[in-house]
């Protein structure tokens, strides 16, 4: 096991509705101050999905550059990008948001049934995806919704080498409808079947945030929560805020021995490339 544990905050995703959520941040505003909260909290990475101005997901170039600047100037997370967009994004969209410079972004390693829709990630984008994270030296961190997605891991690393950085980092979503369970014997498996040195977080969507969690810390992974994952705090209890996410995760790390690493930390742990 670390001594660390690595805390990233998905804050915002492309799911939740603003009207019936308004604590959720949306506005480049709301996402700065969600991120400095959340770094000062525990955080060392920030996953990120932006809005529109009706509070719609998008992939505006533009709009994405602006946040990775403004997240760069205020904190000193690490400024992950999701690749994923929403469901209904187009590959090339998926693929131009690496223009907008982060440290960091998710590739997720296969097509998944996510509740009633399907994201789809065929090899030829996979494989496309990964080869501009190298010529762009931006790290990936390889999203796993499902056990086959962790083959298609192996694959991916057997056809064109290692990322960016020179570490493997995953992270195991689990609990999404049409995906892999959130429990621990699902967790184990999944751990069990990863690259041999890679090292990963987990997420646990709705109500398997907690026993995920758990599952995490006791077998040496990080961490993973934000109001993209889980709009509740317990049962009955809506989330306030991202922060108090970032807050519980970093007392269970500390609990657990293994406090939360900064973002420094979260840097050099992931091979981050120096900022300017």
């Amino acid at each position: 096991m670390g001594a660390t544990t690595l805390i990233t905050v998905a804050p915002t995703g492309a799911e939740a509705d603003k009207a019936k959520v308004p604590q959720l941040p949306v506005t480049l505003e709301e996402l700065v101050q969600t991120a400095k909260g959340c770094e000062a909290a525990g955080a060392g990475v920030i996953h990120v999905h932006i809005r529109d101005e009706q509070a719609r997901p998008t992939l505006d170039p533009v709009r994405l550059r602006d946040t990775v600047q403004a997240l760069r100037e205020s904190t000193g997370l690490v400024i992950q990008l999701s690749t994923g967009g929403a469901v209904t994004d187009s590959f090339d969209d998926r693929l131009r948001v690496l223009e907008a410079d982060p440290d960091a972004c998710s590739l997720t390693c296969g097509t998944v049934n996510f509740g009633d829709e399907i994201f789809a990630n065929p090899w030829p984008f996979m494989a496309d995806l990964y080869q501009r994270t190298q010529e762009l030296q931006i790290v990936p961190e390889f999203e796993l919704f499902d056990l086959g997605h962790i083959a298609a891991l192996h694959r991916l690393l057997d056809a064109y080498g290692e990322p960016y950085g020179g570490r493997v980092h995953c992270d195991l979503v689990m609990g999404v409808p049409g995906g892999m369970p959130g429990d621990t014997r699902t967790l184990v498996a999944a751990v069990q079947a990863l690259p041999e040195g890679a090292t990963w977080s987990a997420t646990g969507i709705g109500r398997s945030a907690l026993p995920v969690m758990f599952a995490a810390l006791s077998a040496g992974g990080h961490l993973r929560v934000g109001m993209e994952d889980t709009l509740s705090y317990a049962k009955g209890v809506p989330v306030t805020s991202n922060t108090v996410l970032v807050e519980r995760a970093a007392a269970l790390a500390r609990f657990a021995q293994r406090p939360p690493m900064t973002a420094e930390e979260a840097r050099a742990f992931l091979g981050v490339r120096p900022r300017a």
